[in-house]
């Protein structure tokens, strides 16, 4: 990746002289991301977090041989040769529920009435079904026969001493909870979460839940972005809107945190001072990029922690956090880096025009099947989010495609 010379380090009023590519930039995110290190967290609360390392089970599950049927605990061989016209009589010695096994044991020619899920008591190696059987006070008559183990859930079926559980790595879902739960497991070893100091700049602005008035409109990349890093497993941390002061914004992007995204003043106007704040007191590492929307994005370092400069504008600041800063952050949470969208194959119902060299993150509606691009490009029209259904990315090697060319759509839904 180029670097920019001295003179080229400070482009307000001037504009970029190169631009870094998408796969640079990530590149780059990559070398300068891992996952952090490991916390524990009760169950309740492992829900979508990554696995920090292997959970193994000390216990068998279950732990003893179950009835998978109702019925009669027995020897299986006692009812070989039992039919509906041979019935073969046994003696009901006790019962096997749930939670209060029999205490005895079964010998030749006794069953035991048990219920699904219960133990099974010793000397019974089937289980004979309900439906199979006559009943009558003290006695049952078989009516069927079963081989051996059959209708019995073996100890250790599910999950055996020693075995890994879960892996490293893992994002929880549900039923791994309850996996983790059925061993006995009350605190889980997870990535810790990374907090994501969110600095929204611009004298502009009014906070979120404000009526837009004269010349001011309302923070819409503050709440946006607090949702996309919490969606990505961070804790996003938004004390309000920092002015448009040099000094103000430092002192802001200096606050603890794991990583900074600034939204607003990352671009080439007079007032844009995050990336001058940047190179002056840590490292702009790249400074804008060969897409559209979200070009006068920019990235580096600072007191050790990353800091994403995020375009103002609210599909560019939504497009370069997606592109970016949601990579850092998924690495660091432990997950995974793909995109969290679900995507479909569909054709073009109009061509698609994009310039070589350049990335295109371009909004779509999906209509009777066909892909159709939204006539809106402004990166300041939020709404054209909203109304899309989904978004395509045009690689930086096409001119465009098409009708009927097939598409990948990313679906915001």
């Amino acid at each position: 990746m180029s670097q920019p010379s001295p003179s080229d380090h400070d482009v307000r009023m001037r504009g970029f002289t190169r631009r870094t590519t998408v796969a640079e930039a990530m590149d780059w995110i990559d070398r300068q991301s891992a996952p952090l290190g490991e916390e524990t967290v009760p169950l309740e609360q492992a829900f979508t977090r990554a696995l920090a390392r292997d959970v193994a089970s000390d216990v068998d599950v279950p732990g003893f041989a179950r009835a998978m049927m109702d019925g009669f605990a027995l020897r299986a061989a006692d009812t070989l040769g039992a039919s509906a016209y041979n019935r073969l009589a046994l003696e009901v010695i006790g019962e096997s529920m749930p939670g209060r096994p029999f205490a005895g044991r079964v010998g030749p020619g006794q069953a035991v009435r048990i219920m699904t899920g219960a133990p099974l008591p010793n000397g019974a190696d089937a289980v004979l079904p309900a439906e199979l059987v006559e009943i009558h006070p003290g006695r049952i008559l078989a009516q069927g026969d079963v081989p051996p183990e059959k209708h019995v859930g073996r100890r250790g079926e599910d999950i055996t001493a020693g075995e890994i559980a879960l892996r490293a790595g893992r994002v929880l879902r549900p039923q791994d909870l309850g996996l983790l739960a059925s061993i006995g497991v009350a605190q889980v070893p997870v990535v810790r979460r990374p907090r994501a100091r969110i600095v929204v700049t611009g004298d502009e602005l009014l906070p979120a839940g404000s009526k837009p008035e004269g010349a001011k409109i309302v923070d819409a990349n503050g709440p946006m972005l607090r949702a996309l890093v919490e969606r990505d497993g961070g804790v996003a941390v938004y004390p309000g809107i920092v002015p448009d002061r040099p000094e103000a914004i430092l002192e802001a992007i200096r606050e603890e945190a794991d990583v900074v995204l600034v939204s607003g003043g990352s671009s080439v106007g007079q007032e844009d001072h995050a990336p001058e704040l940047l190179r002056r007191h840590g490292e702009l590492a790249i400074h804008g990029l060969a897409m559209r929307p979200s070009s006068p994005a920019g990235m580096g370092t600072l007191d050790g922690r990353l800091v994403f400069l995020l375009p103002g504008n609210p599909v560019s600041c939504l497009c370069a956090y997606d592109f970016f800063a949601r990579r850092a952050i998924r690495r660091m949470a432990g997950q995974s880096v793909e995109w969290p969208y679900r995507r479909v194959t569909l054709p073009l119902g109009r061509k698609i025009v994009s310039t070589v060299g350049r990335l295109d993150y371009l909004r779509v509606r999906i209509v009777g099947g066909r892909v159709e691009p939204l006539a809106i490009g402004g990166a300041s029209i939020l709404s054209s989010t909203t109304r899309a259904d989904g978004f395509v990315l045009v690689p930086p090697d096409s001119e465009g495609q098409g009708p009927d060319s097939q598409v990948e759509v990313f679906l915001y839904d």
